[in-house]
């Protein structure tokens, strides 16, 4: 069995992160290179942000932000998710997310996601975010604890 470990990262990337963007870039996606622009430019913009690793190797990332369209609640969007595709399957998401929506509980009402295929999706929907229409995301989850969630 793999050893999974999650680091919560404050200001700076994690150790590895230069392999992981290298292979987001591979495999099409351009997020991991915002990610590391963003942390550098306006490092408050994440109220959390959580690498995880895989037998010492960072396998993924994930953060959350503000949600950036306008929801009429408190909430917040997990992004700049990736895990590195020697990883998946191996529940590095879900801990990722795990971790990220523990961060969330009791501060937002609602977590948003942007599920670019089918494949997020399925997972998305798989850890309890339901599909949404019409809006500037594509599923979203509401807090159990909504009720004690603090504006944002």
């Amino acid at each position: 069995m793999a050893d999974i470990s999650l680091e919560r990262m404050a200001d700076q990337l994690p150790t590895g992160f230069a392999d992981l963007e290298a292979d987001a870039i591979a495999d099409g996606h351009r997020h991991m290179t915002r990610l590391a622009t963003e942390l550098t430019e306006i490092p408050a913009v994440f109220h959390a942000i959580y690498a995880c690793y895989l037998d010492g190797r960072l396998a993924g990332i994930g953060t959350m932000t503000d949600e950036p369209a306008l929801a009429g609640q408190p909430t917040w969007r997990m992004r700049r998710f990736y895990v590195h595709r020697a990883f998946r399957r191996r529940n590095v998401a879900k801990a990722i997310a795990t971790a990220l929506l523990q961060n969330a509980s009791g501060s937002v009402s609602t977590v948003t996601v942007h599920a670019g295929n089918q494949t997020a999706a399925r997972f998305w929907e798989a850890i309890g975010f339901r599909r949404v229409a019409g809006l500037a995301w594509s599923h979203e989850r509401t807090m159990p604890d909504a009720t004690n969630a603090r504006p944002t």
